[in-house]
């Protein structure tokens, strides 16, 4: 339903938008800009920008914290249980040492 809502409504956005022209497309902008430039709109804009760096802050910290505790987890438990090996990996390393790839050429 959300593909085809999105579909019809850049379909009719279209159509209406080729009939007015470019001087209504024009009149539209010229609307937008000055409601943009209007100094509540902006003081509204500023608190909105601290209120989201502020809470991005705050929830980055907690993120950050919550996954270093996972991560000192895994590691005191080490790896040997394969648990977090994809399917299809036994989680041993190759039969031999490791080759470098070599180097391909720029196209």
């Amino acid at each position: 339903m959300g593909k085809m809502s999105f579909l019809v409504g850049a379909g009719v956005g279209y159509v209406l938008g080729a009939r007015a022209g470019r001087a209504q497309y024009e009149r539209i902008k010229s609307y937008g800009a000055s409601i943009w430039s209007n100094p509540k709109v902006q003081e509204n804009v500023q608190k909105v920008e601290t209120k989201v760096t502020d809470t991005a802050k705050e929830r980055g910290a907690a993120v950050t914290d919550k996954v270093g505790a996972v991560v000192k987890d895994k590691i005191s438990r080490g790896r040997n249980d394969g648990s977090d090996v994809p399917a299809g990996n036994t989680g041993r390393g190759t039969s031999g040492p490791m080759e470098p790839t070599p180097p391909q050429p720029e196209i």
